[in-house]
């Protein structure tokens, strides 16, 4: 008999592997929180929080609390009803243990605990407890507090209970990530945890949430823990207001929904702006940033083109034979924020970026356009100047459509219109293809001959290419540059959604020099990705190339140097007055083909960064400030950061 035949026959019921309990969680973590990574640690938080707030969804709590906590523990405090802590009948266990321990438990299956929530498929603070080296969890309800500890999901003796005189209600939770499970650190980054519980503030207007970061680290010099808080009376208008206070509003008021209809809230806050030439819409469902868009996005996009055209009409602004303005005609300039509460949400994917549920595009379609067509009517003044901006958004796209050439992918079959300053790759596989986007001639003769032809392109970029941040259509589309980026990478219409199938190449690599110039150009080149095609972002499809600022050689024997750490740390292990020599890489033309490659460039050495949007928000914001028409907002942040930077080798 064969080995393998010896295995086989010792395949029985005893080699079926069963994983009970919480057991599969920490097994594949990965699963249930999408990364053991920053994005995963921080994806605890989340579920902790979104159970506090899907308590003020039901009408239950108005102050939540998260701090950071000097161990690397999270405290999350709420005000609600508090976990139920009586006897469940199914496991015999309190409920509190039920919930902490089983997955899958939890109010919001079925229609008696929540009518709406986040926490969709109720894996949420057990996966918390899973995931954490410890869980305290304390429950003040019905003049009592309940107290029990878990180690790596696993209760530590049984529930607590004390008489608490007074009325006080809630659950505090607080847990310690397991650096078992995330092996790049347990460290909660501030910036990104502030970002979403502003976000939830502003969402769920009213509720008022305190942000503290009790780490020693954040204490100022008089010991006082750093706290910030965020509370929202006017919700996603407020919201609206925050996105657009670097901008001139088309009008000042901001238009307001919110309605209800078969069980689902509707609720949007939308602005156009005259200094603005692409739209900015966030959708949320269920307080959960839906990224990649879904029916209720698809519902408010249909309802704002067929009502504008329709007061178009009616407002003598267009007639018959001139046809409908097209959808981004209309959206252009526009800042809006839709949010959507649904009793029984259909996110695709357990990431839950895209909203399914198919009934919620009508529902969204009927209740926006009834409450704008009504605000509307009262306000003829702000139609006409939307429809205007809305119109000249139109003629300047016809205007720039003999200018604009899309490249269909390129095959064999087809000949192709490429620009001739694109060193393409032979691969015809987008998904292995690169592509790099330098400065000027001479670094990109150099990373032409440094390359690897089989799948790196070259596109070099003569100058600093247009600023779309405030720019229209008609000139970028006549723009050499621009045109040349979106013909190369296969772009497509700005405004036309994003189709991963025409992109040529799945990794656009930013390549630019280490001055001020190339940071400039690199910036620009960020806001034409982020305004002209945001999908391209979010995608994960953009990333930074990191060549070396030195080259430190001693005798035979050279070190390359990233940045100014790396070059004190080389030196540091020469002995005193050592006889080296320190050449500086300002340009990337400076580099022989043969160093670009090694140090820049080949994927078995080289070190990239990968651009991602963490808060939309605020990345939509930046660029504003950044890169728009107004000086004042640009000094106030370049003076408020400037502390940060170091000056001492900028190069002018």
């Amino acid at each position: 008999m064969s080995d393998s035949s010896k295995v086989q026959s010792a395949y029985g019921a005893e080699q079926i592997q069963v994983l009970e309990g919480l057991e599969p969680v920490r097994k594949r973590p990965g699963m249930y929180i999408g990364t053991t990574g920053p994005r995963g640690l921080h994806h605890l938080v989340y579920e902790v929080v979104d159970n506090s707030v899907d308590e003020a969804l039901a009408g239950h709590c108005t102050d939540i609390q998260v701090s950071l906590n000097d161990d690397g523990s999270c405290t999350v405090i709420d005000n609600g009803r508090g976990i139920p802590t009586d006897i469940h009948p199914r496991t015999g266990k309190s409920a509190l243990e039920t919930v902490l321990t089983v997955l899958h438990a939890g109010g919001k299956f079925g229609s008696g605990g929540y009518k709406v929530s986040g926490g969709l498929h109720g894996v949420g603070v057990s996966v918390v407890n899973a995931l954490s080296e410890w869980v305290e969890v304390t429950v003040y309800r019905q003049n009592q507090v309940h107290r029990q500890r878990f180690e790596r999901g696993n209760p530590i003796g049984t529930l607590i209970s004390e008489s608490e005189p007074g009325d006080r209600t809630g659950t505090t939770i607080c847990f310690k990530p397991d650096i078992e499970i995330f092996s790049t650190g347990i460290v909660f980054d501030y910036q990104t945890l502030s970002a979403r519980l502003r976000e939830l503030a502003y969402l769920n207007g009213g509720v008022r949430i305190v942000f503290q970061d009790a780490r020693a680290s954040a204490r100022n010099a008089q010991g006082e823990i750093h706290e910030e808080v965020y509370h929202y009376q006017g919700g996603i208008r407020e919201y609206v207001a925050y996105m657009n206070q670097d901008k001139d509003p088309l009008h000042p008021e901001i238009i307001y929904v919110n309605a209800f209809k078969e069980g689902v809230q509707v609720e949007a806050a939308l602005q156009w702006c005259v200094d603005a030439y692409s739209d900015s819409i966030l959708g949320f469902a269920n307080n959960i940033r839906t990224v990649d868009g879904g029916t209720h996005i698809e519902g408010l996009k249909t309802v704002l083109t067929r009502t504008l055209n329709t007061f178009a009409k009616k407002r003598g602004k267009r007639k018959e034979a001139d046809g409908n303005l097209a959808g981004e005609n209309i959206r252009e300039g526009l800042t809006a924020v839709l949010s959507v509460k649904v009793p029984e949400p259909e996110f695709e994917g357990q990431t839950k970026t895209k909203l399914g549920n198919t009934e919620v595009r009508g529902i969204v379609d009927t209740l926006v356009g009834e409450s704008l067509s009504q605000y509307l009517e009262f306000n003829p003044a702000v139609i006409d100047m939307i429809l205007e901006k809305a119109i000249q958004a139109f003629n300047a796209a016809e205007a720039a459509r003999r200018a604009r050439e899309l490249v269909r992918r390129k095959s064999v079959l087809e000949s192709s219109t490429l620009p001739g300053k694109l060193a393409d790759c032979s691969s015809r596989d987008p998904s292995e293809s690169e592509i790099y986007i330098v400065e000027g001639d001479s670094a990109g003769g150099s990373a032409k001959q440094g390359r690897d032809r089989r799948f790196q392109a070259i596109l070099p970029l003569r100058g600093k290419i247009l600023n779309i941040e405030k720019t229209d259509d008609a000139k970028i589309y006549k723009n050499t540059e621009i045109q040349a980026l979106i013909t190369a990478l296969g772009l497509g219409i700005k405004g036309e959604e994003f189709q991963e199938k025409n992109l040529r190449y799945h990794r656009i690599v930013i390549m630019t020099d280490a001055d001020v110039d190339g940071a400039h150009i690199r910036t620009l080149l960020l806001t034409f990705f982020y305004r002209y095609q945001k999908s391209l972002v979010e995608g994960g499809y953009i990333y930074i190339a990191c060549p070396p600022l030195y080259k430190v050689e001693r005798g035979k024997n050279h070190n390359y140097c990233y940045n100014e750490a790396d070059l004190k740390k080389v030196l540091s292990g020469f002995g005193e007055k050592a006889n080296y020599t320190i050449q500086r890489f300002k340009g990337l033309g400076e580099m022989m083909p043969k160093q670009l490659w090694e140090t820049t460039m080949d994927p078995t050495t080289r070190t990239m960064k990968r651009v991602e949007i963490e808060d939309a928000l605020e990345a939509d914001r930046i660029f504003t400030i950044l890169m728009g028409d107004k000086v004042a907002p640009r000094r106030e942040f370049i003076e408020t950061h400037s502390a940060e930077l170091d000056f001492a080798q900028l190069d002018i």
